[in-house]
């Protein structure tokens, strides 16, 4: 009688089972892609929705989105709309790691250190009657311990911040990660972005804003315990309102250019 405890038939036998566990792994991954896909941008369209204020209850996100928001892509380097890519196709985080549709930034200009800027940028409006009234922002930027990705609303004069909302961090529960906080969030909303010369002056305190003081209208409350990332959050805003971000394309959008 045939012995079956052999070291050969259980190689053989292992072998076998992770063969066919890595297939049915591998044929899930494939045939969950496009649901995965489709799931990444039903979210990103949520988001949007949020930060901008127009989520209601009980509606389809993907109607709201058709009916309120239109998609364009913004060249970075110039700050003018473009056709040069399709913004439903378009892969932004996967153009900030080709440097052929990308640039590496340099230390001084890196506020957010993100390392490489994508030359093209999807952006998000909200128009009502043929009349812009919100402009929504991909934002990002690093913490504490990670990156921080988010979306900005400004209002049709592009200074006026009407939210602001980060999707996905890893920044610690409690501390930096109350940058989810409803009630931190609220503190955005009325702030402006830009002082009387066009510089950008949005400031994240370490303490508490005084309201009787002049800069107040720039300034949020810093997250207690969460110095860093609370730096982190301005570093990003200010690198990405600047001329490295949508500097050029704010300045068209406020003198009715864009």
């Amino acid at each position: 009688m045939a012995n079956n405890d052999t070291i050969k038939k259980t190689v053989t036998v292992t072998l076998l089972l992770c063969l066919v566990c890595s297939i049915i792994v591998s044929s899930a991954a494939v045939l969950l892609k496009p649901l995965q896909i489709a799931n990444q941008a039903l979210d990103a369209k949520r988001n949007v929705l949020a930060v901008a204020g127009l989520m209601e209850p009980g509606q389809s996100v993907e109607d709201l989105f058709a009916a309120r928001v239109t998609a364009r892509v913004v060249d970075l380097n110039t700050g003018e709309f473009t056709d040069a890519v399709d913004p439903a196709a378009y892969d932004q985080r996967r153009a900030a790691r080709d440097s052929q549709l990308s640039r590496r930034l340099s230390r001084d200009d890196d506020l957010a250190r993100i390392n490489r800027r994508e030359d093209y940028s999807v952006v998000y409006l909200v128009e009502e009657e043929g009349r812009l009234q919100t402009v929504i922002l991909p934002v990002r930027g690093f913490g504490l311990w990670s990156t921080l990705h988010g979306f900005l609303a400004l209002k049709a004069d592009g200074r006026t911040v009407q939210g602001l909302g980060f999707y996905e961090h890893g920044e610690t529960p409690g501390l930096g990660g109350e940058v989810d906080n409803p009630q931190w969030r609220a503190q955005w909303t009325g702030k402006q972005v830009f002082d009387a010369d066009g510089e950008v002056a949005i400031q994240v305190l370490k303490g508490r804003v005084d309201p009787q003081s002049p800069k107040a209208r720039y300034q949020v409350d810093g997250l207690s315990g969460a110095t860093l990332t609370t730096r982190g959050v301005q570093n990003l805003l200010h690198f990405w309102l600047g001329e490295q971000g949508y500097g050029p394309f704010l300045d068209r959008l406020h003198e009715g250019e864009a």
